[in-house]
């Protein structure tokens, strides 16, 4: 698939380029994120080599993985990220993290759902689903926030620092998230 562009009124989402490889090393060594998303530990560069070349750039090459990195459309800095994993027929899950300096100023929220609206536009969706370890408040409120319904724990779902830990999950329907849009 042909890497796309989402203009989100003050953000603009485009896939990763190789130059974004030092700001992902950087966000990844945030604790918040660290705590919530299971990356490798120690991280180091070439983790985020691997993230941006090997999963963001080839995700879309593939179809399967299409990520977008969120910048001010003003100013080009760098804010956060969002990615959805395309697998079953007619479903994704998504994924998405924001710039420690960028919290709090609605990124996730808006990229979220400009990611599912595009999705849904562009792509054979149904469903995209959200799922991410109990305890994980802020993601659970974008994803609120966004318009995803929480369905409930799933009991022993993710594999985080080496251990299998609870999740929340939740869904986004096609014609919830066109509702959205067009209200």
């Amino acid at each position: 698939m042909e890497p796309q562009v989402i203009k989100a009124g003050w953000l603009t989402l485009r896939p990763f380029t190789p130059e974004d490889i030092p700001w992902v090393y950087e966000v990844s060594l945030d604790p918040a994120l660290q705590q919530f998303v299971e990356l490798p530990s120690p991280y180091r560069l070439e983790n985020a080599r691997f993230f941006v070349e090997e999963l963001a750039i080839a995700g879309w090459e593939s179809g399967h993985r299409l990520e977008f990195l969120a910048e001010d459309a003003a100013t080009g800095a760098r804010l956060g990220r969002a990615g959805l994993g395309v697998g079953r027929q007619g479903i994704a899950e998504i994924g998405f993290w924001v710039d420690p300096e960028a919290r709090r100023r609605g990124v996730a929220t808006t990229t979220v759902r400009a990611v599912c609206a595009w999705a849904f536009e562009t792509l054979d969706l149904e469903i995209i689903e959200w799922r991410c370890e109990v305890g994980n408040h802020a993601s659970r409120r974008v994803a609120e926030k966004a318009g995803f319904l929480e369905e409930g724990t799933l009991r022993k779902r993710l594999f985080h620092h080496g251990e299998r830990v609870d999740a929340w999950v939740g869904s986004l329907l096609k014609d919830e998230a066109l509702r959205r849009v067009s209200a």
